[in-house]
């Protein structure tokens, strides 16, 4: 492997592990904190909100520590594509593919960038070729997918309760925001992020 392959493999890593902590750190902080995200998951017909909120969080941050990192990078790209899936499958497939119409465009490109690194592996400036740990090609491609697919298999199976079609779904703002959308076009606080529309002001519409 090349120092060109190397500079490469660590750029993705941390770009992609950067982006996973502050979708993670969005839901937790952001927006309307974690009962903001907790209301989103709820409207995507996830049951338990709060727990979904909170995993979401652990899950994010620890998979983009993991990336930064190059430490278990085959179980940190696992957990970006089953976030990715996840979205992907409640949120944005019934919106089409590009991500401008909030569709699942921007999803699939972080999902397919995660099994790329999986089988590429994490490169030599990484803990896992520091402790001889990695694994790469179709068995790192392997370990991702199928761990990916499985955790969202069973996340589904466990946790979601598709509305009825009569209900109409709330639209997601992007994969990892917690809140809401309001109707119209969106303000945004300090934070760039929307606001969340409370209880008092869904009742009044």
């Amino acid at each position: 492997m090349s120092d060109a392959d190397v500079v490469a493999l660590l750029l993705v890593r941390v770009v992609l592990g950067g982006i996973m902590i502050a979708h993670g750190v969005n839901h937790w902080r952001g927006g309307g904190r974690i009962e903001g995200t907790a209301r989103w998951f709820g409207g995507l017909g996830l049951r338990h909100g709060t727990l979904q909120a909170w995993l979401s969080v652990l899950t994010e941050v620890g998979a983009g520590v993991l990336l930064v990192a190059g430490l278990l990078t085959s179980l940190a790209c696992a957990a970006v594509i089953s976030v990715m899936l996840v979205a992907g499958v409640l949120a944005h497939r019934p919106n089409g593919f590009f991500v401008f119409k909030d569709g699942y465009e921007y999803v699939l490109t972080l999902a397919v960038v995660a099994l790329a690194l999986a089988v590429l592996g994490p490169g030599r400036l990484s803990l896992d070729h520091a402790g001889d740990i990695e694994v790469t090609g179709w068995a790192g491609g392997g370990i991702a997918l199928g761990v990916a697919v499985g955790a969202t298999a069973g996340l589904l199976a466990v946790f979601w309760r598709p509305r009825p079609a009569t209900d109409k779904p709330q639209p997601a703002t992007d994969i990892a925001e917690g809140a809401p959308e309001t109707e119209g076009p969106a303000e945004t606080d300090d934070s760039g992020d929307p606001p969340v529309t409370e209880p008092a002001e869904r009742e009044a519409r």
